[in-house]
């Protein structure tokens, strides 16, 4: 996920739809940091002794805080990232549901695992590491933080939150969810801090693990300072993710899904599909289809439930975006749709907006080949058959998330075993869904998040024999 950890002097809430600064944060003083840190691990203490009934309690309050003041929370995400209104309405629905799944299923996926040995009595026991440190990005603000919180603190670890410098006010607003549904003080605490003092947070002996989504060098950084302290690190990174089409799919529903998959989040997305392989015999339909329907996607204010496509978070994000498409170009790309910055002429004229693009013809020596672009922009791609297309597929060093579109078995089980990822989604758009693991391969990350994994990552698993 190509999200930068943002350093300021002082930590700023800008709407990205209108370049209007909301709202200034002083970053926390060395004293406050040293104070969040003593009550961090007072908190672990007591957390670590608290009944997994008395947890689920908590957990199921936050939960029904989310789903009362879920349109709060959207106009909240929407005014700081700019996610469209309705996505961020259905990103606050699906953290009360992390929060109630994990609340009702903790109990079984932590329960003592009886192994029968030479022992009286054997099995493995299930205990919580501690102060967690979690870096997490602006994309999706509030469910980044609670894919990690609720697992984490329902088995009875304390969170730190480091958010995105531009997303203070969601940070908070997730702290004061956690405060107002009853957890002690100091069980999950924002630190309003920049990039450059995360080091000595993670190097502090009451810091037992951390965790991160983000960038490929911010995931080098934290793993690297984690590395050195012996302590234990999940890494969600980029992505660069194919969709893949063969002869034999429904052609209909897999352009409609790929234009979905590019654009979520504004492009935004670790999992949106960015590469789009498909068969020559199918290519120029697809093509057709595909283009089209991304000419039609309507961009705007994202507080308008009818706009698809709002603006992108940063005025760096948009930057970025811009050049890789005009190198790409330069290199010998062409492009089939977009390619420019958008502009407006009334309130939104300071909005950081591009035009969804579809680029083809694109040569290896380029961004959109590869790189993981970060923004409404789809890569297009001419194969002849399935070897090319699994090869093209792996041909980056990213591995998150794949998905095909076959209805051939033989193709499907191909595709299965053959693709390089954490996950593979057949005929259907990658999604993180919380009864299953969710996490990449080669330079995506490791560790896994959600699921029984996902609640497993931040404890001791103790070995217990009894003679």
């Amino acid at each position: 996920m190509a999200v930068a950890i943002i350093a300021l002097m002082s930590i700023r809430s800008i709407n990205p739809a209108t370049g209007e600064t909301l709202k200034s944060f002083d970053e926390l003083s060395e004293p406050q940091i040293e104070e969040s840190l003593t009550r961090a691990a007072n908190a672990f203490r007591n957390s670590r002794r608290t009944s997994l009934a008395d947890r689920s309690s908590m957990m199921l309050r936050v939960a029904e805080i989310l789903e009362n003041e879920k349109n709060d929370y959207a106009r909240l995400m929407t005014t700081e990232m700019g996610k469209p209104i309705k996505a961020a309405a259905q990103e606050a629905e699906k953290c009360a549901w992390v929060c109630r799944y994990y609340a009702e299923t903790a109990e079984k996926h932590l329960a003592d695992q009886i192994v029968e040995t030479n022992a009286t009595k054997s099995y493995v026991h299930f205990q919580p590491l501690g102060v967690v440190l979690a870096v997490m990005p602006w994309n999706f603000p509030f469910w980044q933080v609670f894919r990690f919180a609720a697992p984490a603190l329902m088995a009875g670890n304390v969170g730190l939150l480091k958010h995105a410098s531009n997303v203070p006010q969601c940070a908070l607003a997730i702290t004061d969810i956690f405060s107002r549904a009853g957890f002690p003080d100091g069980a999950f605490q924002t630190l309003l801090i920049g990039s450059e003092a995360v080091q000595d947070v993670l190097e502090d002996s009451r810091v037992a693990a951390a965790t991160l989504t983000g960038s490929e060098p911010a995931g080098r950084s934290v793993a690297s300072i984690a590395g050195k302290q012996i302590k234990k690190t999940v890494l969600e990174l980029g992505g660069s993710d194919p969709f893949i089409v063969m002869p034999s799919a429904d052609l209909k529903e897999a352009v409609g899904t790929a234009v979905k998959a590019r654009t979520i989040n504004n492009g935004q997305s670790c999992i949106a599909a960015k590469r789009f392989i498909v068969h020559g015999q199918i290519y120029d339909e697809f093509e057709k289809g595909f283009v089209e329907a991304m000419k039609a996607l309507r961009v705007g204010d994202p507080m308008n439930e009818s706009t698809d496509v709002g603006p992108l978070a940063t005025k760096q994000i948009l930057k970025d975006l811009e050049e890789q498409v005009q190198v790409s170009v330069a290199a010998g790309a062409k492009i089939l749709t977009g390619g420019q910055r958008l502009k407006f002429e009334d309130q939104l004229a300071g909005g950081n907006f591009y035009e969804p693009t579809v680029l083809a013809d694109i040569p290896k020596d380029s961004p959109a080949f590869s790189d993981e672009i970060f923004g409404p922009v789809a890569s297009l791609f001419h194969v002849k058959d399935i070897d090319e297309a699994i090869d093209l597929a792996n041909a980056t060093t990213f591995g998150l998330g794949a998905a095909a579109w076959t209805n051939d078995s033989t193709e499907r089980d191909r595709f299965v075993e053959e693709i390089e990822s954490g996950c593979v989604f057949l005929n259907g758009v990658v999604a993180s869904d919380l009864r299953l693991p969710f996490g990449g391969v080669k330079h995506s990350g490791y560790g896994r998040g959600l699921g029984e994994f996902g609640i497993r990552e931040f404890v001791n698993v103790k070995t217990v024999w009894i003679k």
